[in-house]
């Protein structure tokens, strides 16, 4: 068998394999956007729910712990801490699948 045909398909074999990844990537980035745009879809959905708009006898705990809010805190953590460690390990486990 010729080495031409045997690396024409392991080249072709490896496209598929990016191409995931690559889509991977763009889910991870997209999970902490995505739940943002939720809580504040929650927000608007049930105003009632956010005790800025109703301050009789609310305290700091019901200012802060509100779960829209919370919602939304959670998605930027996510976007801006945790999604670029994830990005990286998919790009370097990307790299060591198409070397090996």
């Amino acid at each position: 068998m010729s080495s031409d045909i045997a690396t024409s398909i392991a080249r072709e074999d490896a496209r598929p394999v990016s191409r995931d990844r690559s889509r991977r990537a763009v889910a991870v980035q997209l999970l902490g956007p995505l739940t943002v745009l939720a809580g504040v879809v929650w927000a608007v959905a049930q105003p009632y729910r956010i005790v800025f708009l109703d301050r009789d006898g609310q305290g700091l705990y019901d200012y802060l712990f509100q779960p829209p809010l919370l919602v939304v805190a959670v998605g930027l953590v996510f976007a801006l801490a945790v999604a670029p460690g994830l990005v990286a390990d998919l790009d370097a486990d990307e790299g060591d699948a198409s070397e090996g």
